[in-house]
């Protein structure tokens, strides 16, 4: 299993519309609205890297209203 923060960042007046949407797709765990540089924070997991990316690709930037994302994959380094 591999999970990931996703930063994402919206139009303006569109975060919390965007957090909706994005945690009712399969494979997100969260969507958090935030302040700072970002608009809302995702964790996401999916059974590989490959299927993480098309959750990512086909799924969240398909929704209405992001005009960036950046995916962090979580690491385990103990």
């Amino acid at each position: 299993m591999v999970q990931a923060y996703i930063l994402v960042q919206t139009e303006v007046g569109k975060a919390a519309a965007v957090a909706t949407e994005i945690s009712e797709i399969s494979g997100v765990l969260s969507a958090e609205d935030v302040t700072g540089p970002y608009d809302v924070i995702v964790r996401a997991q999916a059974d590989d890297v490959d299927m993480l990316g098309q959750l990512v690709v086909a799924r969240v930037q398909g929704v209405g209203g992001i005009t960036r994302t950046l995916t962090c994959p979580v690491v385990h380094l103990t």
